[in-house]
Parts: C-alpha cells; structure tokens; sequence
C-alpha cells in the first residue's frame, strides 16, 4: 500500500509542494499492533513508479517489497526540480563549484534537519512505526546517496543505518573524509555503500576517492558493506538490482 501526499518544506522551496510516497506492509491492515523499522530515501519519484520516475524507470521498490513480504516502511520525498540546481544544492552539504553545473550552494543541513526534525516525527505520529533510532534507515542514490553518508554521520543519534548506492563522492571527497574520520559514531551503525564497475571511468581518481571513505568508515567502528557491481551503471536499473543486497545488509542481525 502507497500513499502519496503533497508536502511542502519551507525553508527551501516556500509554498511549493512535492511529492511525499508512503509504503506501508498490507499486513499492517490486518495486524494493528504491528510496527515497522522505516527507511527513508532521497529522489522520491524515482522509488516506486516508472511512471513517476525522472527518466522513466524506477528502483521498483513496490514490486521488491510486496513480492518479498519485507516488514518495512518507506517514506520517500520527491526532489527539487528546478533547473538552477535545485536538485544539487538541497543534496549536498558542502558548497562547491563544478565545470558542468557552476557554483551550488550546499543546503544539504536544511534539508537532513527537515528530514530529521520535521518530516521523521509526522511518519512517527502517523504511521506503525519503530520510531528508536536501531530502527530508522535512511538511503539513497547519486546525490541521494552522498546525502545518505551525510545523515549517517552528522545525524547518527537518528539514523542507525543507510545504504548509499554510486554516492557523488566527487563533491569534495577530502572534506566528506575528514568529516566521517571525526565523528563518534554510535554502536551499531551500519552502512552499505556500493559502486558500478561502469561508473569509475568519467571522474579521476573515483576509485581512489571511494577507497578513501570506504576506509574512514572502517577505521571510525562503522559496520560498513561495500561492493563494486560487476556491469553497474549510474541508473535506477541497475540500482533496482542491488535491492536485495542493501536491504539484507540494513536488516542484518534485527
């Protein structure tokens, strides 16, 4: 079962609405008592329906959760759409500057502390949920998925595990390495991360970079899962393949 509302967050977009997707498990129909762990993700649109998706294709969440019976709440807000790198700045949490997109302006605090502050507690308020924080995922792809390292680090007294699939490391990896290498993160924090074998060849030194933040959170306690896809690419197809592999590793040992 999905509700989709349209929400609005202020602080970045005014009056202007998006998207926000709600999976809830059907059994939760038949089972009032029950409560659900809830992931929540970036790129909204791009979570459950073609139809809705920025190019056409979605991470066919809703089939995977449904054909699975996975106990599991998603809540996912749609992206900000507008051509001025609408989309860049609110997911990303440095301000940096890029030969294809200019100067952005990283407004990725506003957007974690409405995740956080705003948006968790109106799920908790209406949805089963397991609101602790052992219980609460949060997960994501390019942009979404450095957002996703972002949250899991600055943000780890709310968020116990993530799963970030090709992060934008690129954006400034040096600053995103000192940031996980200074952080006390909590016992039992999880990370899944992941790369395509197709994406490491359009930046330089990706692989080295990766290396670098797969290594930080290793050396700072993370339990961190991390794959180079044999043929992945940087597109919801082959994220929709590696669904089974980050949703066992944010289940593990619950």
């Amino acid at each position: 079962m999905i509700i989709t509302r349209y929400i609005t967050i202020p602080q970045l977009t005014g009056r202007e609405k998006r998207r926000a997707y709600v999976y809830v498990p059907e059994e939760a129909k038949n089972n009032p008592e029950a409560r659900y762990p809830v992931l929540y993700m970036f790129d909204g649109q791009n979570v459950f329906f073609d139809s809705h998706a920025t190019y056409g294709k979605s991470w066919g969440m809703l089939d995977y959760l449904q054909e699975n019976h996975v106990p599991l709440i998603v809540a996912a807000v749609e992206c900000n759409h507008h051509p001025d790198n609408g989309r860049l700045s609110e997911y990303s949490p440095f301000d940096f500057s890029d030969s294809r997109f200019g100067t952005v302006k990283g407004r990725g605090k506003i957007t974690m502390d409405w995740f956080a502050y705003r948006f968790k507690p109106m799920i908790d308020r209406n949805f089963p949920t397991l609101p602790d924080r052992e219980y609460t995922f949060i997960a994501g792809s390019s942009m979404g998925g450095l957002m996703t390292i972002y949250a899991l680090t600055k943000y780890n007294h709310i968020f116990s595990r993530g799963a970030s699939l090709s992060p934008s490391l690129w954006v400034n990896t040096d600053r995103l390495e000192k940031m996980i290498r200074r952080t006390d993160f909590a016992t039992g924090t999880v990370l899944y991360m992941d790369y395509g074998s197709e994406e490491f060849g359009w930046k330089p030194d990706m692989m080295k970079g990766y290396n670098r933040i797969c290594n930080a959170f290793c050396d700072s306690g993370v339990m961190l899962t991390s794959r180079l896809v044999p043929g992945g690419t940087h597109q919801e197809a082959s994220w929709e393949r590696q669904l089974p592999f980050f949703i066992h590793t944010l289940f593990y040992n619950l």
